[in-house]
């Protein structure tokens, strides 16, 4: 049916990022090129799209990229579990067996909650393979004292979350602090044990390119193993533009050390077009290793949804109600 098998195995060997001394002359030899940068996001979707069955496959793909998200301040443990029973079967059996995919199991890359959720998370999921994954460190603000940071990574891990995603001290990069930047996300990396750490820049907060190039480029050397975006709480979210300057940074440090660091984009991404774009730019970028979650995750709570309405057309031919898609 697909160009891409949605289930092809998981890059295999690529070993952790260990991170590196901090290097200032490989920052100050960073440079952005705006007008560049902003031409190649702008023409990506003109100039790239999927259609019909290669369509359907790329999107089964995204499934399995997604961190399923719920961050709100009225979560609950029934909200949690609901959300977990969608990510261990996020798309309607009826759609999979119209696509001949009903024996393929197909979930999410991950359930995303705040720390007082995760145990709730870690039950819901028992049994299978998809990981909890905790935001930290006084997220989304990233304001609270760093020594309770530390503890609330420490408590997540212990509660069994296998990903933390840390929030960066935004000021250190708005003031060109990067020994302060290395030394917290360093400390965060320590503090998540075998946990796979993301650390969240904070785009939208952060206010140029090239200060979102640099920052990559800091938590990539003190040891992150994924960079990501944004909290989804900013008022301006993942961007193609951000995107491409992060994974050319992602790049680079694969160029200097040889060690691989995963992308995830967050907030914003809710419709299938959106993110077919992204997968585009990943593998024009990097290659077809960062087309499995292992090394690309994409931050959503309502995209799943429009995946499975556009998934449902390709099959029916119609597109169907919302409701017959519950998220929760």
């Amino acid at each position: 049916m697909a160009s891409i098998s949605p289930l092809k195995p998981a890059a295999e060997g690529h070993a952790r990022n260990p991170g590196m001394l901090l290097d200032l002359d490989v920052l100050d030899r960073i440079r952005v090129n705006l007008s560049a940068v902003e031409r190649r996001a702008t023409t990506l979707p003109g100039r790239r799209t999927v259609k019909k069955e290669h369509q359907a496959a790329w999107l089964l793909k995204a499934v399995t990229c997604i961190d399923l998200t719920t961050l709100s301040g009225d979560d609950t443990a029934g909200r949690v579990k609901r959300l977990c029973a969608k990510a261990r079967q996020p798309v309607r059996p009826d759609v999979l067996n119209a696509l001949g995919m009903d024996e393929r199991k197909i979930t999410t890359g991950a359930v995303c909650v705040y720390h007082s959720m995760v145990e709730t998370a870690v039950e819901a999921l028992k049994g299978t393979n998809i990981p909890v994954a905790a935001v930290s460190t006084g997220f989304p603000a990233g304001l609270s004292p760093f020594d309770l940071r530390v503890k609330e990574i420490e408590a997540s891990v212990s509660a069994g979350a296998k990903e933390i995603d840390i929030v960066i001290t935004r000021g250190h990069v708005l003031t060109g602090n990067w020994q302060a930047l290395y030394d917290e996300v360093k400390s965060f990396r320590a503090a998540s044990g075998d946990a796979h750490m993301k650390a969240i820049l904070g785009t939208g907060d952060i206010t140029t390119l090239r200060n979102v190039a640099k920052a990559s480029m800091v938590a990539m050397m003190a040891g992150a193993d994924f960079i990501k975006t944004s909290t989804g709480k900013e008022s301006v979210n993942a961007t193609l533009p951000v995107t491409l300057v992060m994974v050319r940074m992602i790049r680079e440090y694969l160029e200097m050390t040889g060690y691989k660091v995963g992308y995830k984009p967050a907030g914003g991404i809710s419709t299938a077009k959106d993110v077919l774009n992204y997968f585009i730019m990943m593998k024009e970028e990097l290659g077809n290793d960062w087309l499995e979650p292992d090394l690309f995750r994409i931050g959503a709570s309502s995209l799943l949804g429009d995946i499975e309405r556009q998934l449902e057309h390709f099959v029916t031919g119609r597109y169907s109600a919302d409701f017959r898609h519950p998220m929760a």
